[in-house]
């Protein structure tokens, strides 16, 4: 084969990195990937708690935002985000990666199992940050939102409802994420056997394999999802 392509075995005996690179690697991705997203977050939250159906498109909801609200409103609530997000994903990655390795070297799971159960139990740690800066990040961005700022929120939410309101949509978010989570292993491992068969290193076949991963298991979990918008963005349910 090519000399600039890395064999699998190869690939798959780098040096492993310790805790805390993960938790840095996770944290920084998780930072960037929801700051990227966060304007069509925005969209997604508007379009999910309405009370009936809305006929307008994404570009259609973002450029009234825009137009009616002003061009920071698409980002309106990131800096809970950025909060919470780098928390979540660092607790996430490095949680998920200890616990990989003790299923597979202590316990003798196999890697199926080992990567399955270490998955579960890593999304468990982060929804519980993340779940409660996803009701102030949701209630931000909410059409008409009565909150001037984030600390405003967050002391409103808790005086009228309580420090439960901040986790009313954990359990739809642990029904949400767990499924999702197994879905996306299994497309992005599928799609991994028939684009990269040999399992040389390509990070092409690994964005690609993500891509249709992500975008099956955000598909079937959209219900899930509005469920949990609102669950997050009513004060009486």
């Amino acid at each position: 084969g090519s000399t600039d392509i890395m064999n699998f075995e190869d690939y798959e005996t780098l040096p492993t990195s310790n805790v805390t690179s993960h938790m840095m690697a996770g944290a920084m991705a998780g930072i960037l990937e929801h700051c990227v997203m966060y304007p069509l977050d925005s969209v997604k939250t508007r379009m999910q708690s309405l009370t009936t159906a809305t006929p307008y498109s994404i570009r259609q909801v973002m450029a009234r935002m825009v137009a009616q609200e002003g061009l920071l409103r698409p980002i309106r609530g990131m800096q809970i985000v950025v909060m919470g997000a780098g928390p979540a994903h660092a607790l996430y990655f490095s949680s998920y990666e200890y616990l990989k390795e003790l299923y597979t070297a202590r316990f003798n799971f196999n890697n199926t199992l080992a990567y399955g159960t270490a998955g579960v139990a890593a999304t468990l740690l982060h929804d519980g940050v993340m779940t409660p800066t996803d009701v102030v990040k949701q209630r931000m961005q909410m059409h008409n939102s009565p909150y001037k700022s984030i600390i405003d929120c967050i002391r409103k939410v808790y005086k009228s409802e309580g420090v439960v309101a901040f986790y009313r949509s954990y359990t739809t978010q642990l029904t949400m994420n767990v499924p999702f989570q197994s879905i996306h292993f299994v497309v992005y491992e599928t799609a991994q056997n028939l684009s990269n068969p040999t399992r040389d290193y390509n990070p092409k076949a690994h964005v690609v394999s993500g891509a249709m991963a992500g975008g099956v298991a955000a598909a079937v979990t959209t219900p899930l999802d509005v469920c949990k918008t609102l669950l997050n963005t009513q004060s009486e349910v």
